[in-house]
C-alpha cells in the first residue's frame, strides 16, 4: 500500500485510512498542514515544488504544505513538515484561522484533492536546508511582490497558496 491517509466524511467525521493515490483520484476529504515563514524583514518565504510532482509540478507554494499522517493533530503535521522540507526545527508556530475546506480539480491529471487545512504562521531568520527530494527550490519575497506575481503570473503558483493568500489576507 502506498502512503496511508486518515480520511474523512463531509461533516469531517473520521472514514478510514486510504491510500493517497486514491484518495487524490476519488476527492476523498483528509488533512495537510500549511506553514507561511517570514523572515524579520516581514518576507515570506516560497518553495517551489519539484518538477516530478504528481500536482501542480514546478509550481511555487507556501513555505510549508504537508498531508497528516494518522494520528498526528495539525500542529504535529506542520512541525513534522518544517524538519523534514526544510530542516526547520523548535520554532512556536501561531495557527491563521480556522480549519478550512479546499477542493481542487484536476481533471487533466485525474486529481480531485479535497482537503481539510489549518494553516500556521512563524518568524525564521536562520538557517534553510530545503531536501532536494521535496523541495526544488526556495526564495524569500516581500508581500508586494508576492502580489505582484500573483496578479500577473498566477499559473505560476499552487491553488493553495493563492487560496492562502485570498482567505487569510495575507497580502
Amino acid at each position: 500500500m502506498g502512503e496511508p491517509l486518515e480520511t474523512f466524511d463531509d461533516q469531517g467525521h473520521p472514514a478510514g485510512l486510504v491510500e493517497r493515490a486514491v484518495i487524490h483520484a476519488t476527492g476523498l476529504w483528509h488533512r495537510a498542514a500549511h506553514v507561511w515563514l517570514f523572515d524579520g524583514s516581514g518576507r515570506v518565504l516560497l518553495q517551489r515544488r519539484l518538477d516530478t510532482k504528481d500536482v501542480c509540478p514546478g509550481c511555487w507554494d507556501l513555505s510549508v504544505g504537508e498531508h497528516l499522517q494518522p494520528g498526528e493533530d495539525y500542529l504535529q503535521g506542520a512541525t513534522r513538515g518544517l524538519a523534514e522540507e526544510l530542516g526547520i526545527v523548535g520554532l512556536m508556530l501561531e495557527p491563521l484561522g480556522g480549519v478550512r475546506q479546499m477542493r481542487l480539480e484536476l481533471p487533466d491529471v485525474r486529481i480531485r484533492d479535497y482537503e481539510l487545512q489549518q494553516t500556521f504562521q512563524a518568524r525564521y531568520d536562520g538557517a534553510i536546508a530545503a531536501d532536494p527530494e521535496e523541495v526544488a527550490e526556495v526564495r524569500f519575497v516581500t508581500l508586494a511582490e508576492l502580489g505582484e506575481e500573483l496578479a500577473n503570473r498566477p499559473g505560476d503558483f499552487t491553488p493553495w497558496a493563492s487560496q492562502d493568500v485570498e482567505d487569510l489576507s495575507l497580502l
